[in-house]
């Protein structure tokens, strides 16, 4: 089976991907890591680690019907619950969030953005959009080479 081809009963592991294919998957991870680098560092020259500013932004951006428990906010970082424990630990030291316990089930602890808190997310989120409009069109044509390879030579009709 050629690269590129849609065939959904392919065995992935009989396929044959050219060198371009791996260079297509190498850019496309290059764009994302580049991306990823900005991040981490405009994150630390705010003051906090990566792991805290993607916790507010998880905050900031859970679906309206999702509650911003520890499980919630654990799911939709892919981390264990200890690490989202001491995440929301070191962002309540600083101030950047609080917890409270909820109206409904006084057992529920929900984790809230402070005022503090959503300044800096406000800040690092600035930054990123202006970061994606300058370096997001090359991150959609790295994506575009990978999703819709070329085939045979030529571009996808």
């Amino acid at each position: 089976m050629a690269w590129g081809e849609d065939n959904p009963d392919s065995d992935l592991a009989k396929r044959d991907i050219p060198d371009a294919g791996y260079r297509q998957l190498a850019e496309f991870r290059r764009c994302i890591r580049k991306f990823l680098h900005f991040s981490e560092e405009v994150a630390r020259a705010k003051g906090i680690e990566p792991q805290q500013h993607q916790l507010l932004l998880a905050i900031k951006g859970l679906p309206k019907d999702t509650r911003p428990t520890i499980a919630a906010l654990s799911r939709q970082l892919y981390l264990r619950h200890h690490s989202t424990v001491e995440l929301v630990n070191r962002l309540e030291e600083r101030g950047a969030v609080a917890r409270r316990h909820s109206t409904e089930d006084r057992r529920q602890v929900l984790v809230e953005i402070t005022r503090r808190g959503e300044d800096l997310l406000h800040q690092l989120s600035l930054l990123h959009w202006e970061e994606l409009r300058v370096s997001g069109p090359a991150l959609s044509e790295a994506l575009r080479a990978v999703v819709h390879p070329v085939r045979q030579g030529r571009r996808p009709a």
